[in-house]
């Protein structure tokens, strides 16, 4: 199963100043695309043991401070994030013929920032941060809608959940973004941002083979 890509050459000189702009640019396009669910990427992380695991999250913001998402901090993810900050996160916009891949530290955002975006989530995804001990083993699919039943009868539509604790945000700082176009006979152009003081606005481009 192969398939040939031809994209138009992606050069230097067509990317933006900063990874930042230059995903913001991506992003509208892929938007634009009418792809499903564009701010889905794989975030991986690693164990205390050099293990990795990954796992598809949404892209919930981003700006010139990185990438922010959700999630359950008790979950694998959540754990391995707070024992090491090292994070990967990869966006395949493959109806594009293009892929974004970020590395960066990720660190917990303000309880301010979760619960403004908490109120922002559907009321049965509130009750489901609630309901779902995220990783952990479960005798059944029975058992967990038990919970959130009971979560249901406690907090009915219109009543305000409150943000649980153990559920927030990471905000990925990036230190490297690639930006990968698929090419012509496996010719492909991957620009890549390095975070390097010495250059101009904070960032090195350079061009690496595929």
């Amino acid at each position: 199963m192969r398939e040939q890509y031809r994209s138009t050459p992606l050069h230097e000189s067509d990317l933006a100043a900063t990874p930042m702009e230059q995903f913001a640019h991506w992003f509208a396009e892929a938007a634009a695309a009418a792809l499903h669910e564009p701010n889905a990427m794989v975030v991986s992380s690693v164990s205390a043991d050099g293990r990795p695991s990954s796992r598809i999250v949404l892209l919930k913001h981003f700006d010139d401070q990185g990438f922010v998402f959700f999630t359950n901090y008790d979950s694998r993810k959540g754990r391995e994030i707070d024992a090491n900050a090292s994070v990967c996160l990869l966006f395949p916009w493959h109806p594009l013929a293009r892929q974004v891949i970020v590395t960066g530290e990720a660190s917990r955002v303000g309880r301010a920032e979760t619960a403004a975006y908490f109120r922002t989530r559907p009321h049965g995804s509130q009750l489901g941060a609630w309901a779902s001990e995220q990783s952990a083993v479960i005798a059944s699919r029975e058992e967990l809608a038990g919970r959130y039943e009971e979560l249901a009868a406690r907090y009915p539509e219109g009543e305000q959940v409150p943000v649980p604790p153990h559920w927030g945000g990471f905000r990925v700082a990036p230190d490297m973004v690639e930006f990968w176009q698929g090419s012509e006979n496996r010719l492909h152009d991957r620009l890549r941002y390095a975070r390097d003081e010495t250059a101009a606005g904070g960032w090195r481009l350079e061009r690496l083979s595929p």
